[in-house]
């Protein structure tokens, strides 16, 4: 008689003793993938949908990931790939012109709070209208506080091409901010 062996245990002694686990990931990186993807202009009602899809995506791509490497710029690679494919669905696109709501919502405020939540807006649209490629920038470096040579191995370029590509997301999130502060 042979005795059958339980598929768990052999699965679990498959695994490297360095692995990561999904439960690890996801409790250590939830909130960072929520925050992530509102930052890359995921609508709040969306949200959850969109970060089921990342969490998801990094799922079948856990065994991918090489434990000498830091899980942050891993993980956002995921939540800047489906915030990207998200926002390229027409029901994602924005109209071009503004309603009076919205020159309300960018009216000058008398009271501190309400100011902070003008300039809050004010670059939230900015951000919103940068592409993708220079959004995802901001957010990993002058956001999330990702260095720069991480950003390179994860967009895998060289290091002067990604503070080339820094700088000049920069460059285009000030003239989106000064477009966005110019508007009445």
């Amino acid at each position: 008689m042979t005795a059958v062996a339980d598929p768990r245990a052999a699965a679990h002694e498959e695994r490297p003793a360095s692995a990561i686990s999904f439960d690890e990931v996801y409790r250590s990186e939830l909130s960072y993938v929520l925050h992530s993807l509102r930052r890359l202009g995921v609508s709040d009602a969306e949200l959850e949908d969109v970060a089921h899809d990342v969490f998801v995506s990094i799922h079948r791509h856990l065994g991918e990931f090489d434990r000498t490497r830091p899980l942050r710029p891993w993980v956002f690679a995921f939540v800047y790939r489906i915030a990207r494919d998200h926002r390229r669905l027409a029901r994602h696109q924005k109209e071009v012109g503004g309603s009076e709501e919205q020159a309300a919502a960018l009216a000058p405020m008398p009271d501190e709070a309400l100011d902070d939540e003008r300039l809050r807006r004010i670059l939230v649209e900015a951000l919103d209208s940068l592409d993708i490629e220079k959004r995802r920038l901001i957010v990993m470096h002058d956001i999330d506080g990702t260095p720069v040579t991480e950003i390179a191995k994860v967009l895998d370029v060289p290091l002067n091409t990604a503070y080339s590509r820094l700088r000049l997301a920069r460059a285009a999130l000030e003239k989106a901010l000064e477009n966005a502060r110019s508007k009445p």
